[in-house]
């Protein structure tokens, strides 16, 4: 569904990173009992990211197996929707199973170009992005959602179609794909802005 972003993800299997965006889409569109909710997710390189990271609560999946916390399991989805009301944000290994929640990650402005306007959790996605080889998934609580992957924002997912001249952040030409009612918005690398 979501091939011109994971184009951009070729290091993890499309199997992991789709499912991961389609909730953090839910995520954003839905919220939680009608208030948007913003997180957080990285995908991969598990043992950087925790290492550059710190519970900020006791973590409420540790114990549980790691079937029951696969992000393909239809379980698993309320949970996490329940926790992304919470600070902080999920580690998800390269396999898919979200080995922690509510983890404050090291944001270090610094070291990545993020677009004026874009909060902590941005540049926290960013940075860790950089830093490891992890993606970072970031549902803005206006709803977009957006991927960095080698401390760059690489993806935007776009659900409302009136946000799309104020919510747009990628610079340089883009390439936009419309997938049902979502936009997606991926860097056009033949230089020309197209309209799917």
């Amino acid at each position: 569904m979501f091939e011109s972003i994971l184009c951009e993800v070729t290091e993890y299997d499309p199997d992991v990173v789709e499912p991961l965006i389609n909730l953090a889409v839910e995520i954003g569109r839905e919220g939680r009992e009608g208030k948007r909710v913003g997180t957080l997710f990285t995908l991969g390189d598990e043992d950087e990211v925790l290492a550059r990271s710190r519970p900020l609560i006791l973590d409420p999946l540790l114990g549980h197996p790691e079937s029951s916390r696969h992000i393909t399991n239809l379980n698993l989805r309320g949970t996490i929707k329940e926790l992304a009301q919470l600070d902080g944000g999920f580690v998800v290994s390269h396999d898919g199973i979200v080995l922690s929640a509510c983890r404050y990650l090291d944001a270090v402005a610094a070291d990545v170009d993020v677009p004026l306007g874009l909060g902590s959790r941005h540049i926290a996605a960013a940075n860790m992005s950089a830093a490891t080889k992890a993606v970072g998934i970031v549902v803005s609580e206006s709803s977009v959602v957006r991927l960095f992957c080698h401390g760059h924002l690489i993806g935007e997912i776009i659900p409302e179609i009136y946000m799309m001249e104020h919510a747009a952040q990628l610079r340089g030409p883009v390439k936009t794909e419309q997938i049902g009612d979502l936009t997606v918005l991926t860097p056009n690398r033949r230089g020309a802005s197209v309209a799917s």
